[in-house]
């Protein structure tokens, strides 16, 4: 079938877009080639779907875009294209995220109208969360963002439920918790640690280093979003929280890098940032009773794919 991948160049749409190709589906991938990071890097992604006839990129943006032919024929959209970044969304930044992260979502979720209901499953975040009173997160807990970032990223998911109840289109929005992997953002503050560690660096941590995150390798998001199309009907209108389910600090974060690498990874601290949520966990039992979801790669193996890919593996 004909599927759209939004954001294909980026770290998650780039594994996704591979993973459809695989199954023999043809991918029509979107990318605008922001400059929040390097060119070069996002073209590095795309090395491997370039040499696919099964794979075509447009570059363009989404607001711009000539969106009723992209659509014309696909059966799912899968929608990764955003502004990232939590500390950048602050002050005149904003204007960006609201353009990248509401209106072109918006205007994706009119032109879904127009080409026969594909399902559109939107890449939302944890971030849409805050800073919650109490974990683990289910997907009815409050939403209170506590940065302009998530603000936007809630404002999609809103679209995309108001799309679904008012005209019958086939959204699912997926709550991204804190995903790593091979091809991860250069600016995130995982890679920031592997990186690191690898060239032998201290490792700056802002804050005290015992706050906790659900990290998520990239493998289990991608099976999340074909598991939020395979699902149909049943999931329209929902969002989903897309976690392993389990939460380490980060301090305990870099014992698992030293100890996999055979040396000592020493950390910086610097004052915490505003916007940064103390600790975040997922509840993942919604997605695992209608999406069917097994998060498959746990932290420890995730990570020594990670290290193995970036070429910092030990030998301990």
């Amino acid at each position: 079938m004909k599927v759209v991948v939004t954001g294909a160049a980026g770290f998650i749409g780039s594994h996704l877009a591979e993973s459809l190709v695989a199954d023999g589906h043809e991918v029509a991938g979107v990318d605008c080639f922001t400059d929040y990071y390097p060119r070069a890097l996002k073209e590095r992604n795309l090395e491997r779907l370039r040499e696919s006839p099964r794979f075509h990129l447009v570059e363009a943006r989404l607001q711009d875009l000539d969106l009723a032919s992209l659509l014309d024929g696909a059966e799912h959209v899968y929608h990764l294209a955003a502004q990232a970044g939590v500390r950048a969304s602050w002050g005149r930044e904003f204007a960006l995220y609201a353009d990248h992260n509401v209106l072109a979502t918006q205007r994706l979720l009119e032109a879904a109208l127009a080409a026969g209901r594909p399902t559109v499953v939107y890449a939302s975040s944890s971030s849409v969360y805050g800073d919650a009173p109490s974990l683990p997160l289910r997907e009815d807990a409050p939403c209170q963002p506590v940065s302009p970032y998530g603000v936007t990223k809630l404002a999609g998911e809103h679209l995309a439920v108001l799309y679904h109840r008012n005209h019958g289109l086939p959204t699912v929005s997926l709550r991204f918790f804190t995903v790593y992997g091979p091809r991860q953002r250069p600016d995130m503050a995982f890679h920031r640690f592997l990186k690191a560690a690898r060239d032998g660096t201290e490792v700056t941590l802002f804050g005290d280093g015992r706050q906790t995150r659900d990290f998520t390798y990239i493998q289990n998001v991608i099976q999340a979003n074909l598991a939020a199309c395979a699902a149909g009907r049943e999931a329209a209108g929902e969002s989903f929280n897309v976690a392993f389910g389990a939460r380490v600090s980060l301090l305990e974060l870099l014992e698992k890098m030293a100890a996999l690498r055979g040396e000592p990874v020493k950390p910086r601290f610097e004052p915490g940032r505003k916007g940064d949520v103390r600790d975040s966990l997922a509840d993942v039992g919604k997605a695992r009773r209608l999406l069917g979801y097994r998060p498959e790669v746990s932290l420890d193996e995730g990570l020594r794919r990670t290290l193995e890919a970036l070429g910092a593996l030990g030998t301990a």
